[in-house]
């Protein structure tokens, strides 16, 4: 089985966007040559490399895809998409061009207008954020997948990560290494991914028959604010938890401080886990176990897909769930099977 981005940034012991940053060369990247290194060894070892563009191409057999982002900012989802969604299509001579467009209406209808001059095989529209969007009319046709989002009818393909099995992922962990009283800090209510997390947290407590108690839900906002705010909360508690998934790393790091502060140890007193696998989990102390968002992964699956449609083949799926897998660290105690 040819190896992923995500098998190299297991073995380096770093997330997907660092692999991303090293084998590209991205001069902009803050690492360490160490990191660097133990990067460039881990894909030499596993036999992994970046499809490269040919430089001999000939210009009329030219083929391009538009990927079209909602947004591109400090966070590395969108890269990662556009990264992973880049390198399939260069396995195939397809080059891929990138465009961001923030849902105003009069910009949206500029770039389709500059689309409909350039020969293209198609679309690929992603958001940051995983939610309900309302394609505008051409993306219905010629051949499209939306990528981290869905249209309402479900009328094109697409691609979201398995938020909920990875909520239930997260709290199995826990469960695993001997946690009884396990709670939630979760992100804004609304979002897409805070009701998946949390209804595939419920799911893991069901099934390991431990009862669900409202008071170990803590509504949080994404930010390390609100897991140092929300740890504190709940181990004010009169039975307070021995496990705590936040639902991402941000919230992981305040959910930190606040132990730190109440002199509880980690894993040993309170066990944690995150979800994102961001940069910064695996450098903080001890190493966070996390939840990887296989947003390359995911972006690589729209490049194959689109190239099936605009090659007339449909595979009659409507929306496919790529599993976010656990990498599991130092913040969560060892069990047998680990």
């Amino acid at each position: 089985m040819k190896p992923t981005m995500m098998d190299v940034a297991a073995r380096a012991g770093v997330s997907q966007a660092t692999v991303s940053l090293v084998l590209n060369g991205s001069a902009g990247a803050r690492l360490t040559d160490a990191t660097k290194v133990r990067v460039r060894r881990a894909a030499e070892e596993l036999g992994y490399t970046l499809a490269r563009r040919s430089q001999k191409k000939t210009p009329s057999t030219d083929k391009l895809i538009v990927f079209v982002a909602d947004e591109v900012a400090t966070d590395p989802w969108t890269p990662l998409i556009f990264e992973g969604a880049r390198s399939k299509a260069l396995e195939f001579g397809v080059t891929m061009t990138m465009a961001v467009m923030r849902g105003e209406k009069d910009l949206e209808g500029q770039l389709l207008e500059q689309l409909s001059h350039k020969p293209h095989l198609g679309l690929i529209y992603a958001t940051m954020l995983t939610r309900l969007v309302k394609p505008p009319k051409a993306f219905f046709e010629t051949p499209s997948i939306l990528v981290n989002c869905y249209d309402k009818r479900r009328q094109l393909p697409s691609i979201l990560p398995g938020e909920l099995l990875g909520g239930r992922t997260a709290a199995e962990h826990l469960v695993r290494t001997g946690c009884k009283r396990i709670a939630l800090i979760n992100g804004q209510e609304g979002i897409d991914a805070s009701r998946d997390r949390l209804r595939g947290y419920r799911q893991a407590l069901s099934s390991a028959e431990i009862p669900f108690d409202p008071d170990l839900i803590y509504p949080g906002n994404w930010e390390p604010s609100a897991g140092y705010e929300g740890t504190m909360k709940l181990m004010a508690l009169a039975n307070p938890p021995d496990g705590i998934f936040c639902a991402n790393d941000m919230m992981a790091v305040g959910c930190y401080d606040a132990l730190k502060e109440l002199n509880l140890r980690i894993p040993e007193d309170v066990a944690v886990v995150g979800f994102d696998d961001r940069e910064i989990a695996q450098f903080m102390r001890p190493p966070l176990s996390t939840l990887i968002l296989p947003h390359y992964e995911m972006g690589a699956l729209a490049s194959e897909m689109l190239l099936d449609v605009a090659g007339g083949l449909n595979a009659g799926l409507d929306q496919i769930k790529v599993e976010c897998s656990l990498v599991s660290r130092k913040s969560t105690r060892t069990t047998a099977t680990d």
